[in-house]
């Protein structure tokens, strides 16, 4: 995988990040299972202000959104990087329940951002 993006390059700063302590409380784990959720590539990660974040839309209580890591796979196996996956995730598209691909996810469309993910890889 590529490089971890930074935030405010990739999401700016109004998209709420998360750092990976603050994963590691909400989701129940310790640190290290973090970590190893993003290196099996079911969660991303992005730097803001040095730290190691995750977005906060990317979790849903105490476990990642719904279909996340399969979409994620998708993405990774179209060859996007992780900066492209995270742009596509937050861009703006009217067609969508929650008119981006991350709040469509969040709102139980997966099936439906899953599809336009795969269609974008033909």
């Amino acid at each position: 995988m590529s490089a971890i993006p930074v935030a405010d390059d990739v999401l700016g700063p109004d998209v709420a990040v998360l750092p990976l302590a603050k994963v590691s409380e909400a989701m129940g784990q310790s640190v290290n299972k973090v970590r190893q959720l993003l290196r099996d590539g079911q969660l991303l990660a992005v730097r803001r202000d040095g730290d190691l974040c995750v977005p906060a839309d990317f979790l849903a209580g105490a476990t990642p959104v719904k279909g996340l890591a399969g979409l994620l796979t998708v993405l990774q196996d179209s060859g996007f990087t992780r900066t492209e996956m995270l742009r596509w995730l937050y861009s703006q598209d009217e067609s969508l329940p929650g008119h981006t691909p991350i709040n469509a996810l969040r709102t139980n469309h997966g099936t439906e951002v899953k599809r336009r993910a795969q269609a974008m890889a033909f």
